[in-house]
């Protein structure tokens, strides 16, 4: 038995070995990432003081985002889930398809949308304006990554983890062809993975 667990963990590592080498750099490491979810609770808990919350996520590039926020928060929070696709390769289209749509009613509510990265901005101000349409007290973002230089549609974002330039990064929620996900860092993908 010891020897089988021996042989599965050095599986996972040689796994996750063989995905850190498909990356150039390490952007930030979980701890990281960890302590800035943190600070970002603190500050959502101060803003949003006597008011009920609902986080949407979108999905799939949020779900690790929304789960370690939502742990993070010292408060009752409610939850749920969008997807939208806006992809083609490595860039937005602007494009906008629902593939997924909330489950909850949001008049009268509070509701703060929950991404992992915002790119272009196109599909976010489009989702922002949709989510709008629908009647709730108010609409605000959270985002742990941003990229200031890729945005071609000005949005308000209300809490940022990160600044980042302008590089295809994955791990941690972030994707490319649905590999990289369960990353616990954040790094810049090498070219000659996606090219």
């Amino acid at each position: 038995m010891g020897k089988r667990a021996l042989w599965q963990s050095d599986s996972v590592d040689i796994s996750r070995v063989e995905a850190d080498l498909d990356l150039t750099q390490t952007l930030f490491t979980e701890e990281q990432i960890q302590t800035r979810l943190a600070e970002m609770a603190r500050q959502i808990e101060a803003d949003y003081e006597g008011r009920d919350i609902l986080l949407v996520g979108v999905l799939k590039g949020a779900v690790m985002v929304m789960a370690d926020l939502s742990r993070a928060l010292n408060r009752h929070v409610e939850i749920d889930w969008m997807a939208v696709s806006s992809y083609a390769g490595t860039k937005s289209s602007g494009v906008v398809r629902i593939l997924k749509d909330l489950d909850t009613d949001l008049a009268g509510r509070h509701v703060l949308v929950v991404e992992d990265i915002i790119d272009t901005g196109l599909t976010l101000s489009w989702l922002v304006a949709n989510l709008r349409s629908r009647g709730p007290a108010s609409v605000e973002i959270a985002t742990l990554l941003r990229k200031p230089e890729a945005l071609e549609m000005p949005v308000e974002v209300k809490y940022v983890g990160f600044d980042i330039p302008n590089a295809f990064v994955v791990g941690y929620g972030l994707d490319f062809n649905e590999k990289y996900r369960n990353l616990r860092s954040i790094g810049t993908l090498a070219e000659h993975v996606y090219s």
